[in-house]
């Protein structure tokens, strides 16, 4: 280890030097880890906010307002495929209403189905806000957006005018709060038959089956081989209908990795230039030691030990700053946290050694090139 012993010599030589690239490293690895823990975080919550609480594959009949069968068949492909997450499957009926308090009126869509299956999709029983979340014949579930318009408070009856002009009065059991505005004020759940009585379908019959994935971007191919699998029916996926988001979280992305690429550049650059003005500095120590029997071997080595020092430690200073942020970003009332993966950040610390090590080539290849005649001749 005669090799590692000089280059910590070397190192301790110049403590200025060593620690501006350490510090160099640590800035960078740190940039890093944290931009891309960022961009990922608020990926995933703008894709959580779009369709954490909605269905992400859904069946449909091919014309629209037809019941679509929830058959054997159907139920089979979705219990068999363990792309499904797992209690996520909810078929509901839709139905259309208007709310009048005498003085102004919404229209209201109804949704109907069972609470328990509700949850997998919406997660409705712990969204509800104030009152409780229940489903019973005459129960209704509104909110808090149509809650506040009208007033409405747990325990109060609605009478809503329905489609085909017949009413039906309910009690507002709950109000939930799903953080869309848009459905807080024009969606409710109700019990599954209410939709049922109303349109005439059988047991068997609803308006759609919506089902959520355990990796919600795996949609599109879920979709293609269930319309293989259940044809005469029509299968929507969330990515389609939602293009606009998508290009935003690609373009996030790309934006991400080029900031990324630069910050490690410039810490190549960092330690090449730094490794390369040190092996010139310690040209004339390199040549006697050689003189003295040192291998053109672990001369070039002495190099490559400096920049696994330099980026173990940079890398694991640049971790520890990245955690110091990450913890300091907690506090900046942003609406969203942010998660690090335990994976990323090692690949992180990893990809800056590598580029560390990367980075002492030249001067690893000009030391072991190195003629000890010529250097002390050259005094």
């Amino acid at each position: 280890m005669l090799s590692l012993r000089i280059a910590w010599r070397f190192l301790r030589s110049a403590p200025v030097q060593s620690l501006l690239i350490i510090s160099g490293i640590a800035v960078g690895i740190a940039v890093q880890i944290f931009v891309g823990s960022l961009i990922t975080s608020l990926q995933g919550s703008l894709v959580d906010q779009t369709i954490g609480s909605a269905p992400q594959v859904t069946f449909q009949a091919l014309t629209d307002g037809d019941p679509v069968r929830y058959s054997p068949k159907m139920q089979d492909v979705i219990a068999n495929d363990p792309r499904v997450k797992r209690g996520s499957v909810s078929p509901v009926r839709f139905a259309t209403s208007l709310y009048t308090n005498g003085t102004d009126s919404a229209s209201l869509s109804l949704i109907g189905g069972e609470l328990r299956e509700l949850d997998g999709i919406y997660n409705v029983s712990k969204r509800v806000t104030d009152g409780t979340a229940s489903l019973r014949a005459t129960d209704i579930l509104v909110g808090k957006d149509f809650a506040a318009k009208f007033k409405l408070t747990p325990g109060d009856s609605i009478a809503l005018t329905l489609q085909g002009g017949s009413r039906a009065t309910f009690t507002v059991a709950g109000i939930f709060d799903l953080g869309s505005a848009a459905f807080n004020e024009r969606q409710a759940f109700v019990n599954g038959d209410v939709p049922r009585s109303l349109l005439g379908w059988s047991a068997d019959q609803y308006s759609a089956v919506q089902v959520q994935l355990v990796k919600p971007f795996e949609s599109a191919q879920v979709a293609t081989d269930w319309r293989r699998k259940v044809p005469g029916v029509e299968v929507v996926e969330w990515q389609a209908q939602n293009a606009d988001l998508l290009v935003a979280l690609q373009s996030q992305g790309s934006s991400s990795y080029i900031i990324q690429t630069f910050v490690l550049v410039a810490i190549a650059l960092g330690i090449a230039s730094t490794l390369a003005i040190a092996a010139v500095q310690k040209t004339r120590q390199i040549g006697i030691l050689k003189a003295m029997g040192l291998s053109d071997g672990r001369a070039g080595r002495i190099f490559l030990w400096q920049a696994i020092i330099l980026g173990g430690v940079g890398s694991t200073a640049g971790v520890a700053l990245a955690y110091f942020l990450l913890f300091g970003f907690s506090f900046s009332g942003a609406s969203f946290s942010i998660q690090p993966k335990l994976s990323f950040v090692l690949l992180s610390a990893g990809v800056g050694i590598g580029v560390a090590l990367a980075s002492s080539i030249f001067p690893t290849r000009r030391t072991s090139k190195l003629d000890p005649i010529e250097v002390i001749q050259n005094g």
